[in-house]
């Protein structure tokens, strides 16, 4: 099965602990799990615990407007693109969550 979440609060919101949980239980049962930050949510690339899931199997995805608009600067940890990115990991996933 093929997860993929939005994410669009920044850190401090309180969104990211709830994520980082549905990543974590997520790997471990093998689901494929895709990550799109966007709008404040790009900040969450900072995160160290996200940082690692990626080597654990966690695909993350950076919306490139808003962490250039942001002054972040792009990582190799992630794949960074536009909404079309977005829009295929909807149509490709069976569930889509939004935070």
């Amino acid at each position: 099965m093929r997860l993929a979440i939005l994410l669009s609060t920044p850190p401090e919101s309180g969104d990211l602990e709830v994520v980082k949980g549905i990543i974590h239980s997520g790997l471990k049962k093998g689901l494929s799990i895709y990550l799109y930050l966007v709008d404040d949510g790009v900040q969450c690339i900072e995160d160290k615990t996200l940082v690692d899931m990626t080597d654990k199997g966690l695909k993350l995805y950076v919306c490139a407007y808003g962490a250039q608009k942001r002054g972040i600067s792009p990582s190799n940890v992630a794949t960074f693109g536009g909404l079309a990115v977005l829009s295929e990991l909807i149509k490709s996933c069976d569930r889509f969550i939004g935070f």
